[in-house]
Parts: C-alpha cells; sequence; structure tokens
C-alpha cells in the first residue's frame, strides 16, 4: 500500500505543508518523493527567514571602537527589510508547495519558478547580512582600537566643517565607519549611494575602507580626510554644483572650454584633495607624495577618461593653495623635491594643451572650490570654513614632541594627529613602532 493515506494522515508544519513521514519515503513511490521536496524546499525557506536575525547590542563589543547604536539600527533596518521581502516570498513557495500534487505539471513548474525566485532573494539578502556581520566583526578582533581611532578622525573632519558653516544644517547620522579591506588604495562609499554588494540597497553611513598597510604607517593616513571629503561633498549636496561652478570660473578667467571640461570631470577627487589640504595643512600634501609619486611614466599617464586628475598634477594643486592659506614655506619645500622627482621632461606625457597655462587653471579650481561663497555653506567659502592655520602647524609640533615619547596630546583635534605623527616621523627620534603605537593611544584616550 502506498503511502498517500499517511500523507492525507501526516500534519502541516509551520509553512503549511505537509511533512511526509517515514512511510510515505518509498523509492517507487514518485508522488511522495515529490512531496518531499516540496516539503524540504519550503522548510528550508521557512528556516531562512527565520534565521535573518537583526545584529544584537553588546554583539560587535562594547568598547569606543564598537560599533554604535546608530550604525547598529541603520544596518538592522535594512535587514528588517530583506527579511519582510523573503517572508512574502516564502508565503507564496509554501503555496506552491502545498499544491504540488493537486495542481499537475503547471503547478509543479510553478514551484520551481518560485523557489528559484526565492533563493536568488536569499542570496541577496545574505549578501548584505554578511557584509555588515564581516565589517562589524573587525570591531572585536586586533584591529579594533585602530578602526576605531579612524572613526575618531573622520567625526573630527565632519565636525570640523558643520560646526564652520555659516548657517545650521540638518545633522547627518550615522557618522563614517571605517573597515579594512585588502588592496593598494582607500576608498569610500557614501551614505545613499545603491552597492551592488547591498544588492542595489542604499549604503546607510560613509564607509571608509582602509588597507592594512595604511592602518600599519599612520603618517600616511592623509587617505582618511581625502575620503571623508568625498562624503562631506555628498552630504553637503555640492556633487552636482560644482562642476558648473569650475566652468563659469574658467570662462570667467578667458581659459579654453576644453580644459575646464577636464577639471569638471576631476571634480570630485580635486575637491577631496583640496578639502584635505584644508583639514590638515601641509602633512595632507606630503602624503598625497608618498601615493601619487610613483614611477614617471606612471605617474604622468594621460587618461581621456580619468576621474583621477594625473598623479603628477595632484601635488601642485595642493601646493598652490599652501601657498594661498599661508605656508609658501611647506610649499616650496615640496615643490623642489617634486620637480627634483619629476623634472620638465617627465611631464611630456601631458597633452601639451592641459599643460599650457597650468598655473592658470590651479588657481581657477581653487578660485572655485575653496574660495568662491557657496548657499550649501550657509553664505561662506569652503577655506572660511574650515582651514589650516599657521597657529595649527604649532600645536601639531607640540603634539608630535609629545608623540615622541607616549605623552597625552591633551585636546587637539583628532584629524591634527596625522600631521603630529608625520612630523615625528620626520626628525627620526623615535622608532617607527613606537609612533604608531603612540598615536593609536592617543586616539584611544577619548
Amino acid at each position: 500500500m502506498t503511502s498517500m493515506a499517511a500523507l492525507r494522515s501526516s500534519k502541516p508544519d509551520a509553512a503549511g505543508v505537509i511533512a511526509p513521514t517515514s512511510a510515505t519515503l518509498s523509492p517507487a513511490n514518485p508522488p511522495a518523493a515529490l512531496t518531499y521536496f516540496a516539503w524540504r524546499t519550503a522548510v528550508n525557506s521557512r528556516r531562512y527567514v527565520d534565521g535573518l536575525r537583526p545584529f544584537r547590542p553588546g554583539e560587535f563589543g562594547s568598547g569606543p571602537s564598537s560599533p554604535s547604536a546608530a550604525h547598529l539600527d541603520a544596518v538592522n533596518r535594512m535587514i528588517g527589510a530583506a527579511r519582510l521581502r523573503q517572508e512574502r516570498e516564502e508565503r507564496k513557495l509554501a503555496l506552491q508547495a502545498r499544491d504540488v500534487l493537486r495542481g499537475g505539471d503547471a503547478a509543479r513548474n510553478a514551484l520551481l519558478t518560485v523557489k528559484e525566485r526565492s533563493e536568488t532573494l536569499a542570496r541577496e539578502t545574505e549578501q548584505v547580512w554578511e557584509f555588515y556581520l564581516n565589517m562589524f566583526g573587525q570591531r572585536t578582533g586586533p584591529f579594533a582600537a585602530w578602526l576605531g581611532a579612524l572613526d575618531r578622525v573622520a567625526l573630527d573632519c565632519y565636525q570640523a566643517v558643520y560646526l564652520g558653516l555659516g548657517r545650521a544644517r540638518s545633522i547627518p547620522s550615522p557618522s563614517p565607519f571605517s573597515y579594512m579591506e585588502t588592496g593598494f588604495g582607500p576608498a569610500t562609499f557614501r551614505r545613499g549611494v545603491r552597492l551592488a554588494r547591498l544588492g542595489r540597497q542604499p549604503n546607510p553611513f560613509p564607509l571608509v575602507k582602509i588597507p592594512y598597510h595604511r592602518l600599519l604607517n599612520p603618517w600616511s593616513l592623509g587617505a582618511v580626510p581625502h575620503e571623508v571629503a568625498h562624503n562631506l561633498q555628498s552630504d553637503l549636496g555640492l556633487w552636482e554644483v560644482m562642476p558648473d561652478r569650475i566652468g563659469a570660473q574658467f570662462k570667467r578667467k578667458g581659459l579654453p572650454s576644453r580644459n575646464a571640461a577636464v577639471w569638471q570631470r576631476w571634480h570630485k577627487e580635486t575637491y577631496a584633495d583640496l578639502a584635505g589640504v584644508l583639514l590638515i595643512g601641509p602633512a595632507y600634501v606630503g602624503s598625497l607624495m608618498d601615493v601619487v609619486g610613483r614611477s614617471r611614466e606612471s605617474s604622468a599617464a594621460w587618461n581621456d577618461e580619468a576621474v583621477h586628475p594625473t598623479p603628477i598634477i595632484r601635488v601642485p594643486l595642493g601646493l598652490r593653495l599652501l601657498e594661498r592659506i599661508g605656508f609658501g614655506g611647506d610649499a616650496r619645500a615640496f615643490r623642489r623635491a617634486w620637480d627634483a622627482l619629476y623634472p620638465r621632461a617627465a611631464w611630456e606625457p601631458v597633452p601639451a594643451w592641459v599643460r599650457a597655462r597650468l598655473d592658470e587653471q590651479i588657481d581657477a579650481v581653487l578660485d572655485a572650490i575653496c574660495f568662491q561663497r557657496f548657499d550649501q555653506y550657509g553664505g561662506k567659502a569652503l577655506c572660511n570654513v574650515v582651514r589650516f592655520e599657521p597657529k595649527h602647524a604649532s600645536l601639531v609640533r607640540e603634539a608630535a614632541e609629545r608623540l615622541q615619547v607616549g605623552m597625552d596630546t591633551g585636546v587637539l583635534p583628532e584629524r591634527f594627529l596625522i600631521a603630529a605623527v608625520r612630523q615625528a616621523l620626520a626628525w627620526a627620534k623615535t622608532s617607527p613602532d613606537v609612533l604608531a603605537r603612540n598615536f593609536y593611544a592617543a586616539l584611544g584616550r577619548g
């Protein structure tokens, strides 16, 4: 006797699908095997939905480097929305599984279609959950203190800009969050951008990716204000208006529209470089030299579609801003080093029409980005919202002296510690290992 009677006498599970009994699972009983397939499919889907839990407070520690309640809440809302989508698919799958025998071939085909759609959505949802699980999990390991330190630097950059605005703006939240990922260069994912790794869902807070070798050498962390500046430009609503400002300034200066188009394409990276100078001063240009100072062929290579300024141009751009904010001596010292590394002949790969009147182009870009008023800044110019001044250089030198011996750096803004550790490294009185340790210790005192 086959087991259809036994199947009918079985009780439905939580998904409403009849659970097969041991009496039904005979190889000679295709309907029972089909029902078992449908039942497994529904059970797997139900268990997956149940497993999509939110992250719990304290799950990734409770110290200053742990994800904040705001970060956890933002991610949990994403997980909750994904769970609702998955539950809808799970209910459809349960209904198809229940009717797989009664509906004939059409029902079986429908089951397979819903099953595939449910599994695709499950993979996308798990990708979101895994992304944040891995990122938050870094805050329970050996790099937690380092990443928490970068969070503080990033937050200080945001605070410096938002407190300097001419008019109050709504406070962006959550604050930037740092994580470590392999790869040569740092990167950022801005708030609200739709990421493939999140299933095209919007990223809920700024992410700053820093590779291990940068964490190991904190004097190379000029990348942090650079990446944070990308997010500031976005949060302040400047991404759309900046190209027009650059184009208008080139026209006002009588510079070719062809050149204006190049700098308009470069505006995001240029903004991040210039904001980096205004946030931490000459140390940013030194850090930039470390990054873009590669072979002459690489640093001068021209790309008609690049969004980064040609590397050989990025340093002179920062040097001109240093001159205009009162650091002519530092600019001249850096210029001598840069010209020695990249003499005139090294610039030949850069098109002649780009090199022509380059100093005028740079000044036009500085005027447009740093020295013009914007409504987004509350009627101020960026250089009046935030600015590294000569008096700040004195504070940086004092902090560098303290970092050499492990003394408390007191109330020094966190972003200035990048400049301080670079200065201490340049003095070469203390080993790099000790300086790195003292840098992170200073940022961890809070």
